[in-house]
């Protein structure tokens, strides 16, 4: 048992500390120029794969002593908080989002649009209380190990990425900060920016409510545990 659960600590270790250790641009910036620019990310890809799977296969067979006994209200929390996080993941996946690689960026120069205004990491901090709330609410060691991992790599590793893009665009994304914050809403409190609703739309509302709903009623098929009673057995 202990075996698992060390076996966990050493894969969470692995898939955390690889996206943090290579977001160095003292160790990234010399591989990245002695193998090219495409083969770095598909080598570092395959290693980030590698590691999540390890991990996910070492939860699933980690051991589960309590830490801690959820009240009702904190186990409640994921189901309620999670339809917001969904719809802010789903408004993340846009071609407006400067750190997606798999659209053409949008010039800095045109600032942050849409959920970007509210938080220059939506997606990350989407995933981040998303592991919160279950460290909080499954109360268990190999949930502490593997979501507070991965709420330490979705809240924290932001913070080296946009280092490393102060580095490498200067003036440009100094500007474009400027115009949004790390912290959800800051740039609102603070009067730099303004949230413009109509940019965000409707359809990660919808796409977000699809997901959370489905999830809501295949989470015990796939994960074993209800998120609610009444879906409790739902296929039988």
């Amino acid at each position: 048992m202990s075996e698992n659960l060390t076996d966990l600590i050493f894969a969470t270790l692995a898939f955390v500390g690889g996206h943090l250790v290579l977001s160095f641009p003292a160790l990234r910036e010399p591989v990245r120029a002695k193998i090219g620019e495409r083969p770095f990310q598909g080598l570092y890809s395959l290693m980030i794969i590698a590691a999540f799977v390890w991990m996910v296969s070492a939860y699933a067979d980690a051991p589960r002593p309590e830490l801690w006994q959820a009240p009702i209200w904190v186990r409640h929390l994921p189901l309620s908080l999670m339809l917001p996080i969904f719809i802010a993941m789903v408004a993340a996946m846009s071609p407006r989002n400067p750190a997606f690689i798999y659209f053409p960026k949008p010039p800095l120069e045109a600032g942050p649009y849409g959920i970007f205004r509210i938080t220059r990491h939506p997606l990350m901090w989407s995933a981040g209380l998303w592991a919160l709330l279950h460290v909080a609410a499954n109360g268990d060691s190999a949930s502490a190990i593997f979501f507070g991992g991965l709420a330490v790599l979705a809240l924290f590793g932001p913070l080296l990425t946009e280092a490393r893009r102060r580095h490498e665009m200067g003036a440009a994304w100094e500007s474009y900060a400027a115009q949004s914050s790390y912290i959800p809403f800051a740039a609102q409190i603070s009067g730099r920016s303004k949230i413009i609703w109509r940019e965000i739309g409707w359809l990660p509302v919808i796409g977000g409510a699809v997901i959370y709903g489905a999830l809501m009623v295949l989470h015990q098929t796939f994960f074993g545990v209800a998120p609610a009673r009444f879906l409790e057995g739902i296929f039988g």
